[in-house]
């Protein structure tokens, strides 16, 4: 499926037409500069909230996109797998998710998510942020420019921002969580989990967690340039790590909700101590600046 749109736009990764949004979404109370994409509980900390309901080329989103405020910061929550739960990893419509984001106004995106460990020293509590991942899904919807005419080739090199992880990095430490300031974080397809087998070559590759839901998250944010970070949470040891157990689905919630308030603080100080949001024109994020030069088959929400 592509945007119905088809005009041209030229190298600015800002320029193009409407979003494919709701009525309110183009209103100044609905518009946000930093997006979080995560659990329901996450975005309780907003103040002045107002749920949107959006629309794109791609279908709808998990959910409605909730907008409210954190110490002067508007910020855009949408639940990455609907309010109950209801989208597997390889379900979810990872493209409406990430437009109806920016077509909010959102340009920096930060990701919760959990992860299994392929460190036997990184244990459970433990937030990495990853600087390279490794896509293993198949038969998701990966890009946005999935259809015939103009192709559009966005480099990937470094998947993550080099701004937002630097922020959270700080963020956790002064949070006093442990945080891994590095990795690779290696994508499944879920939702079952690995075996051992698989485990012990995610390991065997040097690779550092394991996860469901990071791609094509992150490829999509880059190819409507936005900025991306993904907040790994471990929950478990992955089941071929020496002392790793069988991983079960209750296991991952129970440490996953243990932790869930460090991480609802990392997340908002992280929020709080973002960059001032740059416009489209004059952006100079690399991530931001990813579609230089390109010509697109349609126009981006702004």
């Amino acid at each position: 499926m592509t945007p119905s749109t088809e005009t041209p736009v030229g190298s600015s990764a800002g320029t193009g037409g409407s979003a494919g949004t709701g009525s309110s979404a183009g209103t100044s109370s609905g518009r946000a500069e930093i997006g979080v994409i995560g659990g329901s509980g996450f975005y309780e900390f907003l103040t002045d909230s107002e749920r949107i309901r959006i629309t794109t080329p791609f279908g709808d989103p998990s959910d409605d996109v909730v907008i409210g405020d954190l110490e002067g910061r508007r910020v855009a929550f949408l639940t990455r797998h609907g309010q109950d739960h209801r989208f597997p990893p390889h379900r979810v419509n990872y493209r409406a998710n990430l437009w109806a984001l920016r077509s909010v106004g959102v340009r920096q995106v930060l990701a919760p998510c959990a992860v299994g460990s392929l460190k036997p020293d990184d244990g459970p509590g433990t937030v990495v942020v990853p600087d390279q991942v490794v896509d293993r899904t198949w038969g998701r919807d990966h890009t946005v420019y999935d259809g015939i005419g103009a192709v559009v080739h966005v480099g990937f090199s470094d998947p993550y921002c080099p701004r937002g992880r630097e922020v959270v990095i700080n963020a956790g430490r002064a949070a006093g969580q442990k945080v891994v300031d590095a990795g690779t974080l290696v994508v499944i397809n879920g939702p079952r989990f690995s075996s051992r087998a698989e485990s012990l070559w995610h390991q065997q590759a040097g690779w550092t967690v394991v996860g469901m839901t990071a791609m094509p998250e992150a490829s999509i944010a880059r190819e409507l340039a936005m900025c991306f970070t993904t907040i790994a949470l471990v929950t478990d040891l992955d089941a071929g790590v020496e002392g790793g157990e069988s991983v079960t689905h209750e296991e991952v919630f129970k440490v996953f909700a243990r932790s869930l308030n460090t991480l609802k603080t990392v997340l908002q100080s992280a929020i709080v101590d973002m960059p001032a949001g740059e416009d489209d024109a004059s952006a100079t994020c690399a991530c931001r600046r990813a579609l230089d030069g390109l010509i697109l088959p349609f126009a981006l929400p702004t």
